[in-house]
């Protein structure tokens, strides 16, 4: 019994654009660590960037591994191929239901994290990086608002000084800063990039399904060819 050929050019067709979907994730994740502007808040707030760094150049190396497999008709070559993308799949499944479901509990995980560094009057490493991520997020104070630096609008850094009406804004010693705490504007960037993650992961969850079909059907048929070829 001869090998698909079909098969085979589509698990090799797979395989490339599993390993351009290696190169998205890769891509979004340098994105997200990138975009952070090496920020002490958003980098304490969003642990496991690295991870998916990692995960990106695995699906590369795996979806490289596929396309010699399936060029090569190599069984031992396909069932790594197979087992590798069975575990990604899992994980991905698993990523996604405990990202959906766990949605709601964002803000309360990202305030835990965030608490850690509360008082600010402890923790002055991070002092520069909030009054930049203030500036630009158009908020004040980490987790309580201004309350988070002093009640003495005299020791408020330049950055939560309302220069923008438009946002939510309070009146502390005749001076007006905002109020919002930064928490809000950590947590609508987590959950922002956390949707595309989601998407990403789904799509690549899609084509995993098609990946273990073709490699499997063309383990077995190379099984099968080698059996009636050495009979």
């Amino acid at each position: 019994m001869a090998v698909n050929k079909c098969i085979k050019y589509l698990l090799f067709l797979f395989n490339l654009l599993f390993w351009i979907s290696g190169c998205i994730i890769l891509g979004v994740s340098i994105y997200l660590k990138v975009s952070k502007d090496q920020n002490k808040i958003t980098n304490f707030a969003i642990p496991g960037i690295d991870l998916l760094i990692a995960i990106g150049v695995f699906i590369m190396v795996l979806g490289f591994l596929g396309c010699c497999g399936a060029i090569r008709e190599n069984r031992c070559m396909l069932l790594l191929f197979f087992i590798g993308l069975l575990l990604i799949f899992t994980l991905l499944l698993t990523a996604g239901i405990l990202g959906t479901v766990g949605e709601d509990k964002t803000k309360s995980w990202i305030k835990q994290k965030l608490e850690k560094l509360m008082p600010l009057d402890k923790h002055p490493e991070i002092h520069t990086d909030l009054e930049n991520f203030q500036k630009k997020a158009k908020c004040c104070g980490l987790v309580n608002g201004p309350t988070d630096w002093s009640a003495m609008a005299s020791k408020l850094p330049p950055s939560c000084n309302c220069e923008d009406k438009s946002q939510a804004c309070t009146t502390v010693d005749s001076k007006s800063v905002y109020s919002t705490p930064c928490i809000n504007a950590v947590t609508s960037f987590i959950k922002n990039h956390l949707t595309i993650v989601l998407g990403v992961a789904f799509a690549i969850a899609l084509l995993l399904i098609f990946g273990m079909a073709f490699s499997l059907t063309l383990y077995c048929q190379i099984g099968k060819d080698s059996m009636s070829t050495a009979a």
